[in-house]
């Protein structure tokens, strides 16, 4: 059996390591290895003394008990430590879905989160995410509707990937009440959880019993080269279950990566807001730059997190669609914005990435693009 192609990874792998500007980054601005050692207070001797052998397969204990320091109603043994962050969305939906089941995933998303359990399961609905006037909204009763007998798991991601949306308190209450109620698996992809500006939502595995948590060091920390993430799993069971998939794919994690991750969470404040700092200021300039073009572009302020979905004019600028626009850009200009498309959403919508240091430089290629006339002319 097949499973669909994965647009976003695909499109990166053409255009990422060869373009000029990149614009559509999800991650933060990363640093070396030994950046990382300095900073934590580490030397690069203690890191070449580190032996490659094999690994615990659910993770170094003294990893999983630094992790399980970031939740309020965790422990070191709910933790199972991956070799990827998208490593963990796979294991969770083999472990736990059969052909008859239905699951309920939010949309727009990395293409992972729904065709894995397309993939396995009788039907992903999508529950979307709708383009308010200002920002992006959910609409709970909706959710509640689709919910029936099938419904296996609920898959959601905050913050939001690519809206940069949070749900309130009181909404992340009652996306919790409405999982208990009818007894479903609860997925959440917590890997930009440490980006917010302001007081925000507690994560999922400290409220329901039934979570399932991802998260990682690629994204808030700006470490995605070490391949690094997590589950937090409170029950015991499926925990188990899913270790033993983890034999079939991965076996254990990589040493060194163990190590080094050890290291960035005894400085994670530090790379956290290294990370906020440089979006912050990128999203002043998008700001500017989207109050330069209404014409061309709807702008949605995201709430968190280090991504936006920007909606484009496709009559001003000319294109069909914004697939095709981005593969102009790319082809023709060196500039990488994703689109929409890729993250299963209209071919209206592409995505901007705000935690890269070089993003200024980049807009203003793109804003150059834009002012000159033969871009619009594929």
């Amino acid at each position: 059996m097949r499973i669909e192609p994965f647009l976003t990874e695909q499109f990166f792998a053409e255009y990422e390591f060869s373009a000029r500007h990149l614009l559509a980054s999800s991650d933060c601005e990363t640093m070396s290895v030994g950046e990382l050692l300095r900073l934590s207070g580490s030397s690069l001797e203690e890191l070449a003394g580190l032996t490659l052998g094999y690994t615990e397969s659910q993770g170094d204990p003294r990893l999983r008990s630094q992790i399980s320091q970031m939740y309020s109603d965790v422990s070191s043994e709910d933790i199972v430590v991956l070799t990827s962050p998208v490593e963990g969305i796979y294991l969770a939906m083999q472990t736990l879905l059969e052909p008859e089941d239905e699951v309920i995933a939010l949309r727009p998303a990395y293409d992972a989160l729904n065709n894995v359990a397309r993939h396995l399961c009788r039907e992903v609905l999508a529950w979307n995410l709708i383009p308010g006037k200002d920002r992006w909204e959910l609409d709970f009763d909706q959710l509640e509707s689709m919910i029936g007998p099938q419904t296996r798991m609920l898959v959601v991601n905050f913050p939001h990937n690519p809206t940069g949306y949070v749900p309130s308190i009181s909404e992340f209450d009652r996306l919790i009440s409405l999982a208990r109620k009818n007894n479903v698996w609860l997925f959440c992809d917590e890997i930009y959880r440490g980006l917010e500006f302001e007081p925000t939502i507690p994560s999922a595995a400290d409220l329901y019993e039934k979570s399932i948590v991802l998260s990682g060091l690629s994204k808030t920390y700006g470490l995605p080269g070490l391949r690094s993430g997590w589950l937090v799993i409170r029950n015991e069971a499926l925990r188990d279950e899913l270790i033993n998939w983890k034999h079939y794919t991965t076996i254990c994690p990589a040493g060194p990566t163990e190590f080094l991750a050890r290291k960035a969470l005894l400085v994670k404040e530090k790379l956290a807001e290294r990370s906020k700092a440089i979006i912050r200021k990128n999203l002043k300039l998008c700001e500017a730059f989207f109050a330069r073009f209404p014409e061309h572009f709807t702008w949605r302020r995201p709430l968190a997190g280090s991504v936006a979905f920007v909606e484009v004019n496709l009559a001003k600028i000319g294109f069909e669609s914004a697939t095709a626009h981005c593969h102009h850009l790319a082809k023709n200009h060196g500039i990488v914005l994703l689109p929409g498309k890729c993250l299963g959403f209209n071919d209206t919508f592409v995505r901007l990435g705000l935690g890269r240091t070089g993003f200024q430089e980049a807009l203003e290629a793109y804003a150059a693009v834009i002012t000159d006339g033969e871009s619009w002319n594929p």
